[in-house]
């Protein structure tokens, strides 16, 4: 059976949108469906695969693109060689190179055939890697995850060991993978399993959450991990009448939102860490949204669920509201004015499958400097250094003489490629702006 962390469906709530939102059609062809894994870019580059939103736990495999701000949506079938397969995950490097996780979940004992495949063409062919991974008739996989071009990881529950997660790591872009080993992993407990969905990456740190209310980080690109205890009560994270996910704006920084009762009739707590969820603490005023997400690099969240949307600067103890009666989905923001939002779709060309904030820039508190993170590789670095992370706006470059060296702008991009062939060989200080004008201070080599 498909174990799934959003268990929200399509309620047929009432009600006249205005204008902070505007719907957008998907094409995606089949009823009720709604979008997750919101990959953007910048203002007109977007990714997003489908789910089910009927119920029906049919299998999903579907990606939608947009190059255009969302002005048209490209809904392509996510051919995996397998029609009962079903996408729990995307992770899009680009608009051109992505990998999904995928699983035959109709069974309810197993066993469920599934593993990883990467595209380099958009989304149009897919090649599996790793295929001899998660082959045990108890193997079931979850997620997958890159920190960039080339280290990524997977993770499954405990097939091979009774006691450990099945997990692996890759350096070259997924050619090859190399099992996690098992003096790396905290052991489980007994039965404990992660879920298709609340896993978040950050940086350099990646968590997963399970059925037993435990939270699972890695800090070095999954070479070690550690299991984190979360709030009382919170035993299990997609349970019948608790559950909850985590979200994090830098690898410090982040939230909890617990859930108790159902989805529909259940009251939702907001908890946050500074810690890397090491530790929380209670903002102590429940939320009528039933999911929220960060804006990258603050801490200011959109809240999204049945009652509408809003956002908060203070983890949620106050919200604006920004529309009612209106239901959201899980939303992703880029910066202040760039975020989508997803629906449930009628039919492939009824707008409402997925929203676009077009409302005006949303008042937000940044994070302090030192709290950001900027990745940078390889470093040294000989012609290109890639920098990943919030999104970046401008990078200046000064040599050991406090000479500047080089000074780009970019459009607010997660991801950017530096060319730094023409400097000479030696040490240099980079600084390294957010479109919130946050600046992290790095330092390369160049060989």
């Amino acid at each position: 059976m498909k174990k799934t962390l959003l268990l929200s469906a399509f309620l047929a709530v009432s009600g006249v949108m205005n204008a902070q939102w505007t719907a957008q059609t998907t094409t995606v062809p089949e009823p009720s469906r709604g979008v997750k894994d919101i990959t953007i870019f910048d203002a007109n580059n977007v990714w997003a695969i489908s789910r089910d939103g009927s119920g029906s736990s049919a299998p999903v495999a579907n990606a939608i693109r947009t190059t255009n701000g969302g002005n048209t949506w490209v809904s392509t079938p996510i051919d995996l060689g397998d029609p009962t397969l079903s996408v729990n995950n995307l992770v899009a490097l680009n608009m051109t190179t992505a990998w999904v996780s995928a699983i035959d979940g109709s069974s309810t004992t197993g066993p469920w055939p599934g593993g990883i495949w990467k595209t380099t063409d958009a989304g149009l062919n897919w090649t599996q890697q790793n295929p001899s991974a998660y082959t045990n008739a108890a193997a079931f996989i979850n997620v997958v995850h890159f920190f960039d071009a080339n280290v990524g990881i997977s993770q499954g529950d405990p097939s091979i060991s009774a006691t450990d997660f099945e997990m692996y790591r890759t350096t070259d872009g997924g050619e090859t993978w190399t099992a996690i080993p098992n003096s790396s992993l905290p052991n489980s407990a007994s039965g404990e399993a992660g879920y298709n969905g609340g896993n978040v990456g950050v940086g350099n740190s990646f968590w997963f959450v399970t059925n037993k209310g435990k939270i699972y980080r890695t800090q070095d690109r999954g070479i070690t991990w550690t299991k984190l205890n979360t709030v009382s009560g919170l035993s299990d994270f997609a349970g019948t009448n608790i559950g909850g996910e985590i979200k994090f704006s830098t690898e410090s920084i982040g939230c909890l939102l617990k859930r108790t009762g159902t989805f529909t009739t259940g009251t939702f707590s907001l908890f946050t860490t500074t810690d890397g969820g090491t530790t929380w603490s209670t903002t102590g005023t429940p939320t009528i949204y039933s999911s929220v997400s960060y804006i990258p690099g603050t801490t200011t969240l959109i809240g999204t669920g049945s009652a509408g949307s809003g956002y908060s600067n203070d983890h949620g103890a106050t919200w604006t509201e920004l529309d009612s009666g209106i239901q959201r989905d899980d939303s992703t923001f880029l910066n202040a004015t760039t975020g989508w939002a997803g629906g449930f779709s009628a039919d492939a060309s009824t707008p409402g499958g997925i929203y676009k904030y077009t409302g005006p820039a949303l008042s937000i508190n940044t994070v302090a400097n030192n709290q950001t993170k900027i990745v940078a590789y390889p470093n040294p670095a000989n012609n290109i250094l890639n920098l990943k992370g919030a999104s970046i706006s401008k990078v200046v470059a000064f040599d050991i003489l406090g000479k500047q060296v080089l000074n780009q702008d970019f459009s607010a991009q997660t991801e950017v490629a530096i060319n730094v062939s023409s400097l000479k060989t030696g040490m240099y200080v980079l600084q390294v702006t957010n479109d919130l004008g946050a600046t992290e201070t790095i330092k390369f080599a160049k060989k």
